[in-house]
């Protein structure tokens, strides 16, 4: 008897939590009956399906959710004509708020699993088990005689009585057994210190669960050390508001602090406005690298905050992101939601500079997507919110926002996601903000040329996206050609030890012999190059980069981006050495 715990991941580099988590629960005398499968919604279905077929097994249980279950729907169709004798179960939030509609389009589906899996899934494979192989030792463990008996099923033929939340800390540590034969490398653990969220945001499935349920320090610190011992390369806590309960956070935050391997970076979802000093602190002194901070601030209309239950202080997440970014040590993701209540395009924009001006590493600019069981779901109607009707239910329209301008916005997370989250153009874009009203219209404008270029549809390649920003400068500011054509060879060689020369970039024949001289000088008695001692000057010439500026374009005040005179700087590049946050390389000014 196999019980196949099924995983259709957005990306390799994601795992599953939830069947670990039940694997883990249902003990040792159980984990012989279960298997385990990750797949990807990169992958074509008929692979999927032909790889379940090779596993034969007796039950498929699929863990659905807005990104796999399109996905999911194609395999639950086509499986009963492979595999017959094989039941289909779900679980997961993707089905557990309109579980009788779902079992009524796809009659081929056994039942739900609603809610919290551990306990209902371990009861269900000891029905399986006892029934399949009557007579077993463990057969005698299942107090069901039906599956209509189990708690936490829903059923064609009805509802199961309903199940408690699971103790917190009873539920079992759910990586320790299976790392010995599934392959982490290379891919992002997601790991949770507590269940619930205190807060009650009307779009978010977390705010039905209101009650916060904390899993023991002793315990948690022992499950992270477990990570540090294995090198974990990123464990992403899945904890609602991780520092909803600041004495819980703190602990943590020591712990992983006083026992950092210099390797695992850990990723916590947190409010911004309820940090506290001792909390400010204790991140200042993490290593860089270490932790990474998400941070949702939705919107900054506060029509639409206090609309979707939000209490957000604002100024405080400004000031503590101000803090956080000038340690210099923690990448920052401040998140903003599209298609709200009360939010039209013209405040969106406003939500947007107000974010922007709070130089985040990396601004997310998503869509509200209408959840089943949420409150904004319930009152989609009141709010004239049109959205998709299959996952991941994204919003089309509101009362507020019109297609076509969402249809914009998208094209603006794109250049977004291309010219400031790439964190390739850092130096450029602060200074072309200021030629425009604000960054909203800045990154506006430029999708306008992406279209009229037909980007959109033929996009350039990553080695492109300098001409084509600097194509789009020139159209706007051509009376700067001189300082941007200096920032865009500045942002270039930041991430980039080009082997060849961009056409951007100024002509260095007239200085191969001063920047000759430096490299032999630094061979012979290393002031700049201590670590590359050993190496002879041209090798040590591939290994770097230098370059010539007139205007000090490594400073981000524009008002001081002035052209000086006619000796230029001399601005070295160290590969060897680069930034933990951005990636970019080390940089010296050497007047030569």
């Amino acid at each position: 008897m196999q019980f196949l715990l099924t995983a259709v991941n957005a990306k390799y580099i994601h795992s599953n939590p939830a069947i670990y988590s039940l694997w883990a629960y249902a003990g040792d005398e159980l984990q012989p009956f279960i298997g385990l499968a990750e797949y990807t919604i990169n992958q074509q279905a008929d692979e999927i399906l032909g790889d379940l077929y090779r596993k034969h097994p007796d039950v498929i249980g699929f863990s659905c959710y807005i990104w796999n279950y399109s996905l999911i729907c194609e395999l639950i169709r086509e499986i009963p004509k492979v595999l017959p004798d094989t039941d289909i179960w779900l679980g997961g939030p993707e089905v557990s708020f309109e579980a009788k509609k779902i079992l009524s389009e796809f009659p081929m589906v056994r039942g739900i699993m609603a809610g919290e899996g551990e306990e209902t899934f371990r009861d269900l494979l000891l029905y399986y088990v006892g029934s399949k192989k009557p007579g077993e030792k463990i057969a005698k463990d299942c107090k069901y005689a039906c599956f209509s008996e189990i708690p936490g099923l829903i059923l064609p033929e009805g509802v199961a009585p309903v199940r408690d939340l699971p103790k917190i800390n009873e539920l079992p540590f759910p990586y320790k057994k299976v790392f010995q034969f599934e392959n982490f490398d290379n891919r992002i653990i997601y790991y949770e210190t507590s269940r619930g969220c205190p807060f009650r945001c009307s779009y978010c499935l977390s705010s039905i669960d209101k009650r916060v349920r904390l899993r023991d320090l002793e315990q948690v610190k022992q499950e992270l050390q477990f990570f540090l011992d294995k090198k974990v390369l990123q464990v992403k806590l899945i904890d609602r508001t991780f520092n909803c309960n600041s004495a819980h956070a703190v602990k943590i935050w020591e712990y992983i602090l006083k026992n950092d391997n210099s390797v695992t970076n850990f990723h916590f979802e947190i409010a911004a406005d309820i940090i506290n000093e001792e909390e400010l602190y204790l991140l200042g002194q993490m290593r860089p690298g270490l932790i990474q901070l998400e941070i949702g601030v939705q919107s900054t209309n506060q029509l639409t905050l206090k609309e979707i239950n939000r209490s957000t202080d604002l100024a405080r997440i400004a000031e503590v992101t101000e803090c956080i970014r000038n340690y210099h040590n923690i990448h920052i993701h401040l998140d903003l939601i599209a298609g709200l209540p009360f939010e039209d395009f013209d405040s969106f924009r406003k939500s947007f500079d107000d974010v922007y001006a709070m130089k985040p590493h990396q601004l997310q600019l998503g869509f509200l997507k209408v959840l089943k069981g949420t409150g904004i779901c319930e009152r989609a109607d009141d709010y004239g919110i049109v959205y998709q009707s299959r996952p991941p239910y994204e919003v089309l329209s509101t009362k507020w926002i019109s297609y076509g301008e969402i249809l914009k916005l998208k094209q603006i997370e794109e250049m977004v996601e291309l010219y400031y989250n790439s964190n390739q153009f850092t130096h450029i874009l602060s200074v072309l903000v200021k030629s425009f009203e604000g960054a909203f219209e800045m990154f506006w404008q430029l999708a306008s040329f992406y279209e009229e270029k037909g980007y959109f549809i033929h996009s350039p390649a990553r080695s492109s996206r300098y001409q084509v920003l600097l194509d789009f400068v020139l159209c706007k500011v051509p009376e700067k050609e001189e300082l941007f054509r200096e920032l865009f060879t500045f942002d270039y060689y930041l991430r980039e030890n080009a082997k060849s020369r961009p056409a951007f970039g100024a002509d260095l024949s007239p200085y191969r012999e001063s920047i000759w001289s430096f490299y032999q000088k630094e061979e012979s008695k290393p002031e700049f190059l201590q670590e590359y001692r050993n190496y002879h000057a041209r090798q040590t010439m591939k290994m770097t980069h230098m370059d010539v500026f007139f205007y000090p374009v490594w400073e981000r005040n524009v008002e001081r981006l002035e052209r000086w005179n006619e000796a230029p700087a001399f601005v070295l590049f160290d590969y060897k050495k680069r930034d933990v946050l951005t990636g970019e390389a080390a940089t010296q000014v050497v007047f030569i």
